[in-house]
């Protein structure tokens, strides 16, 4: 498994580490609510959340909202009652479009209404309107479309016809996260080339090329894609690099989303415990014997 450059867990702590930038440092005493989508997805972020209270001291409130998330007023009218500080959305399809909407209805401030990646592209806060402005999400890519390689995609690929659709998603969200993971994918495979004198890779010399991948500012920049994502490397022994992420916040007025951190780290101090606990019981629920030291 490879989670480059960011994982579910490592997307909480970047929301709670922006949450720290913007108080100075001390969010003791403040109380965030985690609305989720019930399932396996959105439940993944509630030990982590749980361990950062935990270390910092706020007050963790746990909403989950039934598939597919069109109904969600009692959760919100809870977020009414009990005054949340900060919430944190994990959720997925219309659940978004639904619990943005009802934030607006409740006159949540959207500046303290951090989502994780799936909860932030365009269809997610274009239907509130004007409402959804100032709502933000954890990324671990840049957005829009300022950068050399949309102009090479159009001028070889829609220009002549030959894309997959209309050729009008370049720089939304999900068209670059599209773009982005084919980038390392292909990146990987180049490696994997490489390291083994071949053409023709086999999964395991896939797998070798993923372990040895490392994306720099220099290589993304060579590519067209400067500042794209955030630099790392990748291990036999660290398959998630450094969990580096940033936040994006939406501008309703200019429709569309803008990076206003740098990608930071997470709290790999407590994350990588997590990680090794539960990863050392899958191999031994597995059989599986550990190849890296």
């Amino acid at each position: 498994m490879f989670n480059y450059p960011a994982n579910y867990w490592n997307g909480a702590s970047v929301a709670i580490n922006h949450l720290l930038d913007t108080n100075g440092g001390d969010i003791k005493g403040k109380k965030v609510a985690l609305v989720y989508h019930n399932s396996a997805y959105g439940k993944e972020p509630i030990r982590t959340l749980e361990e950062l209270s935990a270390k910092h001291g706020y007050e963790l409130s746990l909403l989950p909202v039934d598939h597919p998330g069109q109904e969600q007023k009692s959760q919100w009218l809870q977020i009414r009652r009990d005054k949340p500080d900060y919430v944190i959305m994990y959720g997925w399809g219309v659940m978004n479009q639904v619990a943005i909407q009802e934030a607006a209805n409740i006159r949540f401030p959207m500046e303290n209404f951090i989502g994780i990646w799936w909860s932030g592209a365009e269809h997610d806060v274009t239907p509130a309107g004007a409402a959804a402005n100032g709502y933000k999400s954890v990324t671990f890519h840049n957005v829009g479309s300022d950068f050399p390689i949309f102009d090479d995609i159009k001028t070889h690929v829609v220009d002549k016809g030959l894309a997959a659709g209309a050729g009008d998603q370049i720089g939304t969200v999900l068209y670059n996260r599209g773009m982005y993971a084919a980038m390392l994918a292909a990146e990987a495979a180049k490696k994997a080339q490489e390291l083994h004198g071949t053409a023709q890779i086999t999964p395991a010399m896939m797998r070798d090329g993923m372990e040895a991948l490392e994306i720099t500012e220099e290589g993304m920049t060579a590519l067209g894609m400067p500042n794209f994502g955030p630099s790392f490397k990748v291990s036999c022994e660290n398959h998630g690099g450094p969990g580096l992420g940033g936040i994006t916040q939406w501008n309703a007025a200019d429709k569309k989303w803008s990076l206003i951190s740098d990608f930071g780290p997470s709290d790999m101090d407590v994350i990588l415990p997590l990680i090794t606990a539960d990863s050392e019981a899958f191999a031994a629920e597995n059989n599986i014997e550990q190849r890296c030291n």
